[in-house]
Order: structure tokens, then sequence, then C-alpha cells
């Protein structure tokens, strides 16, 4: 293995956190961007070399880039905040889709600028797989465009990514519905308030996956220069009907009340109507295969309980 010089931009999102200690236990020299300063201190703590960047603003990317002179570029910026906000998920993640459309050319014009080709982006797929056809999507299917709904606007950051980022020769890793330290605590309170119902059938398929198996799966893509799409999930892509009521008792809460489609759709949108009764999850085949990934957690089932125990 090459030691390399990696540039993290996010590195104090939920996966930057895990990231950055893996790159670093595997001897990569690693410099993490943050936009808030207090949070320097945070990723100096992780072993990386910390700057302050605006990933909106193409001259502070290029600055931050070429001081750290990387050989690898990381993309995870992301500003989901606030409440969960199924339906205005336009608004909810307005921010993160910026970042993943301006934030993204922004970061490869960096790239380019600095002779870094070796470019990995975070991407998404857990139950956004193309609505039609068998509950499991591969990399081949494409993302459901969600068109006229909420989520419209967030498919397409997501399709630019993936399109930008593959076309410049790097890897987009299409990450399931992330759990771990951070990542679900919103989630678990509405479900221990049982405000997270079933609605309908609960057919709709996820896929989740442990952060610690997100930050991995980054580190071999990164040290693989890995091109294409990736979907980075564990084994088990399972329907709302099954992962809901064990993440319910798996918190020490009631099991999840239901309610028909109707009714969600008045209260929560169509959105979340689609994710519980339509969606599609992801087969994980592609990433063990030709990256060697090896998952410390295979399932949500136990990996729920590890987290919540």
């Amino acid at each position: 293995m090459i030691i390399v010089r990696v540039f993290v931009a996010g590195g104090t999102g939920v996966v930057g956190r895990r990231l950055v200690p893996q790159l670093v236990a595997r001897g990569h020299q690693v410099t993490a961007t943050t936009t808030n300063a207090n949070k320097l201190g945070v990723l100096q703590g992780l072993g990386a070399d910390a700057v302050v960047m605006d990933g909106l603003d193409a001259g502070s990317v290029a600055e931050a880039v070429a001081g750290a002179r990387p050989d690898a570029i990381v993309h995870q910026m992301t500003s989901i905040a606030g409440k969960p906000d199924i339906k205005h998920m336009d608004r909810w993640f307005a921010t993160t889709n910026r970042l993943r459309t301006e934030g993204t050319d922004h970061l490869l014009a960096a790239a380019e600028a600095t002779g870094v080709s070796n470019v990995v982006a975070q991407s998404y797929g857990s139950w956004n797989g193309i609505r039609r056809g068998g509950w499991v999507k591969t990399e081949e299917d494409p993302l459901d465009p969600m068109t006229g709904t909420a989520a419209s606007p967030g498919m397409e950051a997501i399709r630019h990514v993936e399109e930008s980022v593959v076309e410049a020769g790097g890897a987009a890793l299409r990450y399931g519905g992330f759990y771990g330290p951070g990542a679900t605590d919103d989630q678990v309170e509405l479900v221990r308030k049982r405000q997270f119902p079933l609605v309908g059938d609960g057919a709709g398929h996820s896929s989740w996956i442990h952060l610690d198996d997100a930050a991995s799966a980054t580190v071999l893509a990164v040290e693989q220069q890995a091109k294409g799409v990736f979907d980075i999930a564990d084994d088990e892509p399972a329907p709302a009907s099954a992962w809901l009521p064990h993440l319910a008792a798996c918190a020490g809460a009631k099991p999840p009340m239901r309610i028909p489609k109707s009714l969600a759709r008045l209260l929560a949108g169509e959105v979340a109507v689609v994710m519980m009764t339509e969606g599609r999850g992801f087969s994980n085949a592609k990433a063990k295969r030709e990256l060697g990934w090896e998952l410390r957690h295979p399932s949500w089932r136990e990996g729920f309980k590890e987290e919540l125990a």
C-alpha cells in the first residue's frame, strides 16, 4: 500500500469523523476540512491537519486543496441540519443539494488544477432505487428521479455527483441509510415518541450501513483509486415492516403505529409513502467483489442492537 496525502472535504460530518481516523490508522496523511473554526480541534484530535473551508466558495476550495497538495480527494460535504422533514425534503436538503452540485464542481475544478485524478465522493442509495422490477437494485440500475416530489431536487443533485465524478475518473459511493454514532439520534427519538409510523403494508425496502463500514469502504476506494459507482450497503436490504419494528424494539419503544397511505400522504408527504411502500434497496456485491470490502456489521439486525444497547 502506498501512503498518500488525502484531502477530506467535510471531515466533521458523521462519516468524516469515522473516516479520518481510519485513514490515519492506515498511515495516510490527512487534511480535513470544516466550515466552523471551533471544530478545528476535533479534526486535529483525530490525527488530521485541519483547515476551514467553505465548499460553496470556489476560491476557498481552490486555496484549501492547493495548500494540502493531496494525492486523493474525498467529498463528504453535507449540511443536513434540524429535525427530519421528509415532507419538505427539498428545503431540508437545500444546502446539501448545493454542496452536491456547486460544491462538487468546485472540488473537481480544484482537483484538475492540482493534478488530482483520485476522487471519491459521497452518493446515496438506501430506498431510492428505480421503482420497477425486484426489490434490490445494483449499480446497473438507475436511481429513481422522484419526479414531482420534494425529493426530486435531491435526486438530481445525487445524479450530478455521480455523473460528474465518474466522468472525471473517480468513484461515487452510494451509501445506504446511515446508523452509528450520531447518525440516527433524531429518528430514534421519533420512534420512541411513536411519531415514526409504518405506512400501508410497509413493503418498501431500504438498505442500511454502519458508519464504520461506510468509512472502511471509502478507505478502500481511495487506496485502490476506484472508478465508477459502488453501492455501499449491508448484506440485508429489508422492508420497512421488518426494520422499523426491530429498531423500535432495540430502542426500548412500543411497536410503531400503522397508518394508511392516504393519511401518511397528508401528514408526511409523498416521499414518505414511496419510501415505506415502494422503496428499492441495493446490493453490495460489486463493492465486496471489486474492493475486497468486508463488513464489521453485516446486518442492521445486530447493528441496531449494538448501537442502542
